[in-house]
């Protein structure tokens, strides 16, 4: 890709960037959100077209108008959220476009033995049969990753692959990487993790504010290095606190129970905790035992069928969500596009959607425009959202650490009580994880309650002060990070042990 340029309204995507592939490699994509890596790859398949600037492949110039062509050209992609038809079968979802037919009729079966084929030959375990609406994220992966292999893609493209899964799907990712290269496949790879670059790549190709900074050997560079050639400062890798002082209860959870939506069987089962001022507590376990489900039932999302939750003192089990938040309650939620924002309403809107009806924002049942104008510009200045036209843009076309960025300040901004942190890092670079961390250690310090949710055990090791393990949604184990190592943490969270049995 030569000296390519895209712009849109009031911002330039990419200025001018140069970025090479070689065959049989992987090549790491690097920057910070909205530096522009997804737009430079939505142009390398033909989901925009560059205002200047050419694509070559093999040597020749070649013009991709849109993913068809790049399928022709051996181009495949897998995006950071997932293309794929819900209501469908994974089967479906792989042929779809490219179904084999014979005399007008679609021959499902050849479809199905070919991709039997495939996901027994690179590992990647899917039923076919499966609708996508019920298989979990890690497994929707593996059917974009399926959709390419199908097509018999050269070039394979993942945008942030690894922000969704789990440690362990992280590990066989990367295999499957290193076996796509052995093959003479060549990888472009779009991540916020340096440790995933330093642990794949053989090449970095770092950009910022739009443009390409520099390409660099993976052997011959560290984390420091490309944390700064991506930030444009040194970055702290360990979060600074000072000792936790625990003060009184802010929230109490009494055997909760929540159902499944996936099973007949509760998705929490008679969980018990609290939560103090002054603490951040973490609730640590592989996806899908859980934890979503907690959050759903602490939060109001779902309805609990047993048990009490109590905030502040006020019995809150069956209360409404406006009036949780209105308690203090403040929820940065794990999906950010399903319960986080109306991605179709301007950003400023999306500041006070849990505020417009207070005095400061509204008059006799009026919004009052340059109020939440004056708040969201506030707010994009303090928190650093990065937005082509400001507190007007539409959200959808914001970058997702962006987002992410929004509803962090709004949450953060409403001053909770208590702060329900889900994933809230997830998909950031380093510099606005490191920004957000500092955040969360703050609301702790003014003597908020903190309950975090997170996969990641950098995260839960840095910055919790209690560590809750979950596992076939009841809590297995408590520790103090002080005092244990990500291996235990680890044991715990794949069911190998558990505390009353240990005692």
């Amino acid at each position: 890709m030569l000296n390519i340029t895209k712009e849109f309204p009031g911002i330039k995507a990419n200025d001018d960037i140069t970025l090479q592939l070689r065959k049989g490699e992987v090549h790491a994509l690097l920057g910070e959100n909205g530096a522009g890596k997804s737009t430079l790859m939505s142009v390398l398949f033909g989901l925009y077209q560059p205002e200047k600037g050419v694509i070559k492949k093999n040597g020749k110039e070649v013009r991709i108008k849109d993913p068809n062509d790049a399928n022709a050209l051996g181009i495949g992609m897998v995006h950071q959220h997932f293309k794929l038809v819900e209501c469908f079968s994974v089967l479906d979802n792989i042929m779809l476009g490219v179904e084999p037919c014979k005399g007008g009729f679609l021959q499902k079966e050849v479809a199905r033995k070919k991709v039997v084929e495939l996901s027994e030959k690179y590992g990647l375990r899917v039923d076919p049969d499966a609708l996508v609406s019920d298989i979990s994220v890690g497994m929707q992966q593996r059917v974009e990753i399926l959709k390419m292999l199908y097509r018999e893609n050269e070039i394979l493209i993942f945008d942030e692959p690894t922000a969704v899964l789990t440690p362990q799907e992280i590990d066989e990712l990367m295999e499957i990487m290193r076996g796509f290269k052995a093959e003479g496949k060549s990888i472009l790879f779009i991540t916020h993790k340096l440790n995933e670059i330093m642990a794949v790549a053989d090449r970095c190709t770092v950009l910022r504010k739009g443009k390409g900074i520099g390409t660099v050997d993976i052997k011959d560079t560290t984390k420091e290095e490309l944390s700064r050639m991506m930030v444009g400062r040194d970055v702290q890798f360990v979060v600074e606190k000072g000792p936790a002082h625990p003060g009184e209860t802010i929230l109490s959870v009494q055997n909760m129970k929540v159902p499944s939506r996936v099973h007949k069987k509760n998705a929490v089962r008679d969980v018990s905790f609290d939560v103090h001022a002054g603490e951040i507590v973490c609730l640590a376990g592989i996806e899908g035992n859980g934890q979503s489900e907690l959050v759903y039932g602490l939060t109001g999302l779902e309805k609990i069928t047993g048990g009490n939750v109590t905030l502040c003192g006020r019995d809150i089990t069956h209360a409404s969500i406006r009036q949780r938040s209105r308690d203090g309650m403040s929820h940065i939620p794990e999906d950010r596009h399903k319960h986080g924002l109306v991605l179709d309403y301007t950003l400023e809107k999306n500041l006070v959607l849990q505020r417009y009806w207070e005095p400061q924002f509204q008059h006799g049942g009026f919004i009052r425009s340059d109020e939440v104008r004056k708040y969201s510009d506030r707010l994009i200045e303090q928190y650093d959202v990065r937005s082509g036209q400001g507190s007007t843009t539409v959200v959808r076309s914001m970058s997702g650490g962006n987002q992410q960025k929004a509803i962090i300040a709004r949450e953060i901004d409403k001053d909770p009580k208590l702060l329900v942190a889900v994933q809230p890092t997830r998909g950031l670079d380093v510099g606005a994880i490191e920004y957000i961390h500092k955040k969360i250690v703050a609301q702790r310090d003014a003597g908020k309650a903190v309950l975090l949710i997170s996969l990641e055990l950098d995260e839960v090791m840095n910055l919790s002060d209690r560590i809750l393990v979950m596992y076939e949604g009841e809590i297995v184990g408590e520790f103090d990070p002080k005092t244990t190592t990500v291996q235990e943490l680890g044991l715990y969270m794949a069911g190998a042990k558990k505390q009353k049995e240990a005692q």
